[in-house]
């Protein structure tokens, strides 16, 4: 059986995680959340006690390590060798040792491995910096979703701020072009488009408008004469024979043809 695999990545910030989660949830599609699929890889090794600094132990151990994620009653869990961790990999520990193993190139093959596993067994939607240039090559649909520095950095304040934490929105700014520059540069899989992504720029557009997008591409896919104008510079209109219903939250509640 095939099965239909949406590929998004782009910057830090650009809403990748929860437009995912939006599209994963109108198309019925498993969510691979793959930033906790670092996670769980991370607290396998401070279980074990692996220095962050050892690549060859860190090497030595990435065979003996299995992640998946699956769906409980709508629930996301992420298992560890079988073990569901989810509520385990959230710690800054694990996040510190997440980021600090994530360079090494076994652990990279082993997941970029597990996440390839995953989408051949079931319809998935998978963002991350990588996915439609190394892990999802021949995924049908692919999108590159940006914004501005600026309305990343926004966000991101705004975050911070609902959560009662104190944020500075040009040290904001700094990080997040800092980050743009090492993602754009590692020596390992570095962030860009993909030739055949489509390219969203969410800078001006609301989570409805973008899931919408997201959906016309997805329901378009391999079908010439259903092909859009995705400049988002000029007005973007759904062909007559496509119709997007939504409710009064702006919620899309269905995509289908009118032939």
């Amino acid at each position: 059986m095939n099965h239909f695999n949406i590929a998004v990545d782009g910057p830090a910030g650009a809403g990748k995680s929860t437009i995912a989660k939006l599209v994963a949830k109108e198309l019925g599609f498993v969510y691979v959340d793959t930033g906790a699929m670092y996670r769980a890889m991370a607290l396998y090794f401070l279980r074990k006690g692996v220095d962050p600094k050892a690549a060859e132990e860190i090497e030595r151990s990435c065979p003996e390590v299995d992640v998946t994620i699956r769906y409980q009653d709508g629930v996301q869990q992420v298992l560890l060798n079988g073990e569901d961790v989810s509520g385990l990999i959230r710690t800054e520990e694990v996040g510190n040792m997440a980021s600090a193993v994530s360079g090494y190139m076994p652990v990279r093959e082993k997941l970029v491995e597990l996440q390839k596993q995953l989408a051949a067994k079931e319809n998935v939607i998978m963002d991350g910096r990588d996915i439609g240039t190394c892990v999802l090559p021949d995924a049908p649909a692919k999108i590159y979703l940006t914004a501005s520095v600026e309305v990343r950095a926004a966000r991101r304040y705004k975050e911070l701020l609902e959560k009662g934490m104190k944020a500075d929105l040009k040290e904001i700014e700094k990080d997040i072009e800092d980050r743009d520059y090492r993602d754009m540069h590692r020596e390992h899989s570095p962030l860009k488009q993909a030739e055949d992504a489509v390219l969203l720029d969410t800078s001006s557009m609301t989570l409805a408008q973008v899931v919408e997008e997201i959906l016309k591409i997805k329901y378009n896919n391999g079908q010439e004469e259903l092909k859009f104008n995705y400049d988002l510079t000029s007005e973007r209109k759904i062909p007559t024979r496509w119709v997007v219903t939504t409710s009064t939250d702006g919620k899309i509640k269905r995509v289908y043809s009118t032939k």
